[in-house]
């Protein structure tokens, strides 16, 4: 508990992959949501809509997240570099 309040240990890197899976979940609603929005019920061009909005909000949230994660390994690594050094 200490390491937490001190900042020595990170909670993020744990919350990111359930921020991924939120994040996967809404971009998979709003695809469906796109799909079935509006009047004239379903059409080929809302479906291919909906598909690329589900497809991209998968592809970018899985880069949003990866980058977070670098981002955390890179603190990972200086820490280890810092404590070889002194």
């Amino acid at each position: 508990m200490r390491e937490m309040f001190f900042f020595n240990s990170m909670v993020t890197p744990r919350i990111i992959t359930f921020v991924y899976w939120l994040l996967l979940f809404f971009s998979v609603i709003w695809g469906i949501g796109a799909m079935f929005m509006g009047w004239g019920g379903f059409t080929f061009d809302k479906f291919l809509m909906g598909l690329a909005i589900m497809v991209s909000g998968a592809i970018g949230a899985r880069i949003w997240c990866e980058l977070m994660i670098v981002l955390f390994k890179i603190h990972e690594n200086l820490k280890l570099l810092a404590e070889k050094e002194a």
